[in-house]
């Protein structure tokens, strides 16, 4: 399979949860002593799919909303970010949307996650075997869908259906501990998922934690590069990243910027990184244009408003001094 010729198409699937995002106001305002909140978009999958559709890409969501007010806010903001909502179905009943709350403040950050009863893990297998992959150049999900039934065996069948459509599997590890049964499931689960991605993004932790300890996180992403994967990307924070693809190791530094706060980071390189590979830029390129829209994201309030788009991230990047130094290799 030729993956880069998928994301070229510039036509995105991407699956999982879109969830409305209140952050108190003004920033650095705690949520205790908070009395306004603004009000955005959010959700790992969702987010992507903005960033992307930002940088002049096609992007169709498929995942479940609840049947109220929530859930047609959530369907209202894909469509006012051009995101294609025709596979976000309702689901009627006590099930509800994910909803974040978190500070825009790096010192003492808290984030409170509403999961309760996930109407996206409500995603069936008819669900994502009622779309057309052949209108895909591929296939991205977070690692969320994964964590409960009957979300889980859906997103399975569409990479068995993506692949069988000839569409590139694009997966964000996107561990969170308090969507999951066990760690022990979500081990299993996440690495089965990884098995059978082509491009494979996800931080040391979350490597760590498939491989079954933080010390041979590299080793795995290494391995998922020799046996099964055309693109690894094992993202280390603040010391950068290391990207495995077509046999070759490459590590790259970050942009440092004041953050304002730590979300968001990680759907906005997704976003980025892709639609530079999109464009046809180098590896090495499109990595540290991941790792400027992540930048970017941090210093800004929200997460889908604050994802850049294409004349944005070259603003920021004529104006920044430039990556810091990659981490050396010491042979591990």
């Amino acid at each position: 399979m030729d993956v880069l010729s998928g994301i070229a198409k510039k036509r995105f699937l991407v699956i999982g949860r879109v969830g409305m995002d209140l952050s108190p106001e003004p920033p650095g305002t705690g949520i205790e002593h908070s009395t306004s909140m603004m009000v955005a978009m959010g959700g790992s999958s969702a987010n992507i799919a903005a960033g992307l559709v930002k940088f002049g890409a096609e992007a169709a969501l498929v995942t479940r909303v609840s049947d109220d007010a929530v859930g047609r806010y959530c369907v209202a903001q894909l469509g006012a970010y051009g995101v294609d909502a025709s596979h976000v179905k309702p689901i009627a009943g006590e099930f509800r949307n994910s909803l974040a709350l978190y500070e825009t403040r790096v010192e003492d950050h808290n984030s409170v996650i509403y999961r309760n009863g996930a109407a996206d893990f409500q995603m069936s297998i008819a669900d994502v075997e009622a779309v057309d992959y052949s209108q895909y150049g591929a296939l991205i999900t977070a690692g969320t869908v994964f964590a409960a039934d009957p979300s889980r065996s859906a997103a399975f069948r569409a990479f068995e259906l993506a692949r069988a459509a000839g569409l590139p599997v694009i997966f964000d590890v996107d561990y969170r501990p308090y969507s999951w049964p066990s760690p022990a499931v979500a081990e299993e689960v996440l690495s089965r998922a990884g098995a059978l991605s082509d491009v494979i993004v996800a931080n040391d932790e979350e490597f760590g934690f498939m491989a079954g300890g933080i010390d041979k996180g590299l080793a795995k992403a290494r391995s998922l590069a020799e046996t099964s994967a055309s693109i690894v990307v094992y993202k280390m924070g603040h010391l950068g990243a290391i990207t495995f693809a077509e046999g070759t190791e490459t590590r790259t530094g970050i942009y440092q910027v004041e953050a304002l706060k730590p979300t968001g980071a990680g759907d906005s390189f997704m976003a980025g990184f892709l639609a530079s590979l999109a464009e046809g830029r180098p590896m090495d390129e499109a990595v540290l244009r991941g790792s400027a829209c992540a930048a970017i994201v941090v210093a800004k309030p929200g997460c889908a408003p604050a994802m850049p788009n294409g004349p944005e991230l070259d603003a920021f990047l004529a104006r920044h001094p430039g990556p810091s130094a990659p981490q050396p290799d010491t042979g591990a």
